[in-house]
């Protein structure tokens, strides 16, 4: 299977699955799973924060990072782009009682700190309580500038919120900016970390921050149904995943810009080139080819993607460039028949 879909295709390797089947465990709701505890020090410490809990989902991270940081009548604010503002159910809203705030997005995925000031609530009782900033790295394929960073701390210190990173692929980002993960890490009070994704894990992310925080985000956790007993399973791999696999990314970026240059060569299919910036491909279609219609031919063929225009596809550990190359052949023979 060829699958563009998303890098949460990727699936664990031999190294990853003999570890999940070695893995030292106890029950984790009573802290005894030894291997969880030794993922969680070590991704703390890693990354420059107290503490760390292991989520079995990015969203769930997310969430528990909103909860722990607000109370009920609370609002954050984030991207009208942000996954935990779009993509996650509504759920800092739905189980949280936290009010998003939405901004737009530029088109470089930041948010306009003129824009981010005008939507901070006045202290009053007919507003919800402003107390959080949340920035997605990357988002839709886009990497935060170092110095952007840096400013937003700025920000939220001038007032007075706390700042959290949705990083589902922060290690991207850091690939991408070719500078260790601390150099993005150390400007966030909290920080997510999807295993499951370009990592590789099967499943897992990981809620960095506080301890008072990752005190408050544990039962959190508890209290949504995310208690875990011999996760350690799980956590065998997601080290592994978070230890070696980074090093990794950076063919996954190369193999998106070869993919971006290949479909290039199809008339009707536009890809700027410029930007790619880490795995994601965006690709704008002309209107007289359908989409649609390519889907399950494709799929015949092993071949999946998302049908959308713009086009998106997303290379992984489970990617090669030859893989690429059947795509494109498919693609070509498709729209000439």
């Amino acid at each position: 299977m060829i699958d563009f879909r998303s890098d949460t295709v990727t699936r664990p390797d031999t190294k990853m699955r003999q570890a999940m089947a070695d893995a030292d465990v106890g029950d984790d709701v009573y802290g005894d799973d030894p291997t969880v505890n030794a993922l969680e020090t070590w991704a703390a410490k890693r990354h420059g924060f107290a503490s760390a809990i292991f989520c079995s989902s990015g969203t769930q991270a997310n969430l528990l990072g909103l909860m722990a940081h607000c109370e009920r009548g609370d609002e954050y604010l984030c991207g009208q782009q942000a996954h935990n503002y779009k993509f996650e159910g509504g759920g800092a809203a739905v189980l949280g009682s936290i009010q998003p705030q939405p901004i737009e997005n530029e088109k470089d995925g930041t948010l306009a700190f003129d824009k981010l000031r005008a939507a901070i609530k006045p202290q009053d009782p007919h507003f919800a309580k402003t107390t959080l900033l949340s920035l997605e790295n990357t988002i839709n394929g886009k990497v935060l500038p170092l110095d952007y960073l840096a400013k937003a701390r700025e920000f939220v210190n001038e007032h007075d919120l706390k700042l959290h990173l949705d990083g589902a692929r922060v290690y991207n980002a850091a690939s991408a900016l070719d500078v260790d993960i601390v150099e993005i890490a150390k400007h966030f009070d909290s920080m997510t970390i999807c295993l499951s994704k370009g990592l590789g894990a099967p499943i897992g992310s990981l809620l960095l921050g506080s301890n008072e925080l990752i005190a408050k985000a544990r039962r959190w956790r508890k209290v949504l149904g995310g208690g875990m007993r011999q996760l350690g399973i799980l956590a065998a791999a997601a080290g592994i995943a978070l230890k070696e696999n980074p090093k990794n990314l950076a063919q996954d970026h190369e193999n998106a810009r070869y993919l971006g240059k290949r479909l290039n060569e199809i008339k009707g299919f536009e890809v700027k080139l410029e930007h790619i910036q880490t795995n994601m491909v965006f690709a704008k279609v002309s209107g007289d080819i359908e989409i649609n219609a390519l889907a399950e031919p494709l799929k015949a063929k092993n071949i999946l993607f998302t049908p959308g225009n713009p086009m998106r596809l997303v290379t992984h550990a489970d990617i090669r460039q030859g893989d690429i190359d059947i795509f494109i052949n498919e693609l070509k023979s498709l729209l000439e028949t």
